[in-house]
């Protein structure tokens, strides 16, 4: 229990490690796909609590910064498996709702923002 304890500080931001470097392209599109939260209109569930997309997108850096730390997110698809998918205290998925839209596993909202950072970069 107290290493799962000391995992949560660490994790939600109460020591500020030095993370290890990501390739720069994957970094880059990871720090997208937080922005995509960031500036969205939509609202992220975490643990049965709906948040802004601001105030998701900085639990989310909080997160992929733990990781990182420890080489565990080193493409944007391990970002999303591995930090933007669930809780990692609860094991809950989170959840997108976005205006307009039925609400969606968290997981999915990410895949489509990957897939959409993809195509535009490819001029597609």
């Amino acid at each position: 229990m107290r290493a799962e304890a000391l995992a949560l500080f660490l994790l939600l931001g109460g020591i500020a490690p030095v993370a290890a470097a990501a390739p720069a392209d994957a970094d880059a599109g990871i720090h997208a796909l937080i922005d995509a939260l960031a500036t969205s209109p939509c609202k992220f569930q975490r643990n049965g609590s709906w948040y802004d997309g601001a105030r998701a997108a900085a639990h989310l850096q909080r997160k992929y910064d733990y990781l990182r730390q420890r080489d565990q997110a080193g493409t944007p698809e391990q970002f999303i498996e591995r930090a933007a998918s669930r809780s990692s205290v609860s094991g809950r998925a989170y959840r997108v709702a976005c205006p307009g839209q039925p609400e969606q596993d968290a997981a999915a909202w990410f895949q489509q923002q990957l897939q959409a950072q993809r195509r535009h970069r490819a001029g597609t």
